[in-house]
């Protein structure tokens, strides 16, 4: 039987290690990683993705005993293991359970890997947020997702930070808000949680950008010109979706931009940046200790710019140069060039 001063996490990555610590100190959290001798060195060594884990945290590998002790539950696993995730968990969930998740990741159903990889394109059809995923894979009603500038490492520090908590349901946020907020860490409510998820998933093709004039050594009037150029490309290709614009001007769109955009710390900074210097993306998502989302929604987020005929050359730049084969100077020289007729078109 759950109580409210029981909470859950999926996933010991850093940033789900970051969750369960914000959460201890007033409840006692179970924090779900997948392998039981994982489970056995964190109870002994009470550590986790270099995190010393706070004495309410509670380790396990029984996603059955995570739903019977907590209504209110925190996924924070990589997208492309999400759906799995969620899959194993619904035999186990009620239509009661919260679930307030921190992937900044989209995935895809039916048709769509398939078109993605024979066409270039993807309808939005075939896109699922990780909202939409639980909805879709579970009876959970009560939905929600957190976005903004979180950086991981910065956050085990006790630095001070503020995430966004969307949710179609106050209850969800109130409740968010309650186990999370504390003096340095400060959590904001939205109601409109395909903006923000959006917003939060969609930044990360322009952190990638970031490190690449980074590793290019380009300057600070080249990456302003990326960011800017950027956030107007994934604000059309968002409203195409039929997102609001409202959610990319708050911490889970320009806030997490800049935290991003400018953190060597942020894994996708760090593939730009690395592309930058010679290194191919295959041996660098390898290398990576933990998933850089951007790799995956930039190969989404092309497809759709595809499927919308939206002009974006950004994204079309990095995708060349990832995916295409495209040396990233050339890339970048492409951008340089391409005619920007107009400064803001997307208000």
């Amino acid at each position: 039987m759950s109580d409210k001063k029981t909470v859950g996490v999926i996933g010991a990555g850093s940033f789900g290690t970051v969750v369960a610590n914000l959460l201890a100190p007033n409840r006692t959290v179970y924090l779900y990683v997948r392998k039981a001798e994982q489970v056995e060195e964190m109870r002994l060594k009470k550590i986790s993705s270099n995190q010393i884990l706070h004495d309410n945290i509670i380790p396990v590998d029984d996603l059955a005993l995570v739903a019977e002790k907590c209504k209110l539950i925190f996924p924070v696993v990589p997208s492309q293991n999400f759906k799995e995730m969620i899959q194993s968990i619904a035999p186990y969930l009620k239509p009661d359970h919260i679930l307030i998740h921190g992937t900044k990741g989209l995935a895809l159903k039916g048709k769509g890997k398939k078109s993605l990889q024979e066409k270039g394109i993807i309808a939005k059809e075939h896109v699922l947020t990780m909202s939409q995923l639980i909805a879709k894979e579970s009876v959970v009603v009560r939905i929600g997702c957190l976005a903004g500038p979180n950086l991981s490492k910065e956050m085990a520090k006790g630095l001070p930070a503020a995430t966004v908590l969307a949710s179609r349901f106050d209850e969800v946020i109130l409740k968010g808000q309650a186990a999370l907020k504390s003096e340095r860490f400060q959590v904001y409510g939205s109601q409109d949680i395909f903006g923000v998820e959006l917003a939060g998933v969609l930044k990360n093709i322009l952190a990638i950008g970031s490190g690449v004039v980074s590793g290019l050594e380009l300057g600070e009037n080249a990456r302003a010109l990326l960011i800017t150029k950027g956030l107007a490309e994934i604000i059309t290709l968002t409203k195409a979706m039929g997102a609001e614009v409202k959610s990319f001007l708050g911490l889970a769109g320009i806030g997490d931009i800049i935290a991003t955009c400018t953190s060597p710390t942020s894994r996708n900074f760090t593939v730009g940046y690395r592309l930058a210097k010679g290194e191919r993306i295959e041996q660098i998502v390898e290398s990576m200790e933990e998933t850089a989302e951007g790799v995956n929604t930039l190969n989404i987020a092309h497809g759709l710019a595809n499927y919308y005929s939206i002009n974006c050359p950004i994204i079309t730049s990095l995708h060349k140069g990832i995916f295409e084969n495209l040396s990233i100077e050339a890339g970048m020289s492409y951008l340089m060039k391409y005619n920007f007729s107009r400064d803001v078109e997307f208000i």
